[in-house]
């Protein structure tokens, strides 16, 4: 057990002690024990680069998924919910912010980023913190380490981090597992870092002696793109260049045990509390090296076996719940941070293996795209001390979860917490419950707003040839506003902009007026 753990049990129980013989508060042991019970565990998994149709119980045939399948199975699995952008670190930055990541520019971040959240910042973990939760993050990061001041040390303390917005612990894939450094960040420090081999990262100029996937190409298990092709650690050539930290080096192929030992282990720890694990998946996305066990377990090659790993994972967290005795009072919500890739800077074969699978679904886009398959995602609320199994069909938002949980506790957030999070408490827990009415899809290059089954897409200069040759999805940005309606269209194929132009401006105008907000509307408090 890691001392922080030891440390968390000791505190919490001296808490309990102290509340209960305090004579101003006049509380009994058992209504503390009560109160903190009533207070359910909450887990997020946050799988990376997993499409709508990924998953055989959102209609996949050539992958089996027995273990996410059996928790939509016994709870909600929704059918039109959605990550709030496209791409991977916007869509992290609203779900533990409840703010749309557009209303500060955030785009997807080098591997040497400063943090994105600012330690004075409402967010989710530290809302629940402030509320009796102990908190963890493990997994994928890439929201950025450090101040943005002074360049960030590896060798010594990496902070600002998960800790000061609000995570009581965290075990870090510091940025994505494409990107230096390749190691592992526990809480400040990286992990089995020796003090003579002192680790650097630079990404504009190489630095150190190891070779890289553009000078030695012969050296790769998978060839890669001129962004992938720098330093190459494990056989693959990475983003960016890193020099030292030899005995710090992660092994891909161990991601399955490293990160879900780690999140049992958080879990054993605080069982007698109330805890919040933000468990932030490595797979599927790129570079895909699922471990030998999971190796030809599909007929996909490597993308549909690290699918195979994701649902281990997911299994191996969710029997640990059970074993401890937590499962039915445990919020588990599964879900992707967005839509699905295909080729994604390496050649790993995925697209020659794809077949007939439709990794999207039925929707068109992906990863990066304003089209339902760039945000449209697995969602799945499993609850069995308060949620009915069922098919939700509703508007659905992943940066929701931050006033939902607020308002399951009782908690009232200030004006300016979480200003583009709703309380959807309701439609999360009861699959006939009315959703969003609005909610805004976020991709690289323009912004889209849905309202009930129109699809309203915002015109665009930028093309994004890039999105369609390089990573064979089609981008949904055009010239010229676009107009969908989902119930006859789903794969957003007639644009209707020209025959309900009335429509499309009532919905630019809505677009702006969320735009332009900067505080909580009265209907949103939690």
């Amino acid at each position: 057990m890691h001392v922080s753990y030891k440390y968390a049990l000791i505190c919490g129980v001296f808490s309990i002690f102290m509340t209960a013989c305090s004579s101003d508060n006049k509380v009994q042991v058992g209504d503390v024990k009560q109160e903190i019970t009533a207070k359910p565990n909450i887990v997020i998994f946050y799988v990376d680069d997993l499409g709508f149709g990924d998953l055989s119980s959102y209609g996949a045939t050539r992958v089996s998924t027995p273990n996410v399948d059996k928790l939509a199975d016994n709870g909600i699995r929704f059918t039109d919910a959605h990550s709030s952008a496209a791409t991977c670190t916007p869509s992290r930055y609203s779900l533990l912010t409840g703010e749309h990541a557009f209303r500060k520019d955030i785009k997807i971040l080098k591997g040497d980023a400063a943090m994105i959240i600012s330690p004075d910042q409402p967010t989710l973990p530290k809302m629940l913190k402030n509320h009796g939760y102990e908190t963890a993050v493990v997994g994928k990061w890439h929201l950025g380490l450090g101040d943005g001041i002074n360049p960030i040390n590896w060798n010594k303390e990496v902070k600002p981090g998960p800790l000061e917005i609000g995570f009581d612990y965290s075990f870090l894939i510091p940025a994505t597992g494409d990107r230096v450094p390749t190691v592992y960040l526990e809480n400040y420090k990286v992990l089995n870092l020796d003090e003579d081999d002192p680790l650097s990262v630079d990404y504009i100029q190489k630095i150190g002696t190891r070779p890289t996937g553009y000078e030695s190409p012969e050296l790769l298990r998978q060839p890669a793109d001129d962004q992938h092709n720098k330093t190459i650690i494990n056989g693959i050539s990475r983003i960016g260049w890193m020099a030292g930290g030899k005995s710090a080096e992660w092994v891909d192929e161990e991601f399955h045990t490293v990160t879900t030992d780690q999140a049992n282990a958080f879990i054993s720890a605080n069982q007698d509390s109330p805890f919040f694990l933000f468990f932030s998946f490595h797979d599927i996305h790129v570079p895909r090296l699922p471990n030998k066990m999971f190796q030809g377990k599909t007929d996909m090659g490597v993308r549909g076996d690290a699918i195979v790993q994701m649902d281990w994972i997911t299994g191996r967290v969710v029997d640990h719940l059970e074993k401890l005795g937590l499962l039915d009072d445990t919020i588990i919500v599964f879900t992707s941070d967005n839509g699905a890739v295909i080729p994604d800077g390496y050649d790993d074969q995925a697209v020659e293996l794809l077949g007939n699978h439709k990794a999207n679904g039925p929707y068109n886009g992906g990863k990066y795209s304003a089209f339902e398959g760039g945000t449209r995602v697995p969602f799945i609320v499993h609850y069995p001390a308060k949620v009915k199994s069922g098919t939700s069909t509703e508007l659905t938002s992943q940066i929701d979860l931050y006033a939902s949980f607020a308002s399951l506790l009782g908690v009232s957030l200030d004006d300016n917490e979480a200003i583009d999070s709703e309380d959807q408490l309701e439609s999360l827990f009861n699959a006939s419950k009315n959703g969003r009415n609005y909610l805004i899809e976020e991709s690289s290059n323009t912004l889209s707003l849905r309202h009930n089954n129109w699809k309203y897409i915002r015109p665009s200069n930028r093309t994004a040839k890039f999105i369609k040759t390089k990573k064979g999805i089609e981008p949904g940005t055009m010239k010229v506003p676009q107009l969908f309606d989902l119930s006859v269209d789903e794969g957003e194929l007639i644009n209707l902009a020209d025959k309900y132009p009335d429509r499309v401006i009532k919905m630019e105008t809505s677009l702006q007026q969320i735009e332009s907000r900067t505080k909580r509307t009265s209907s949103e408090q939690g």
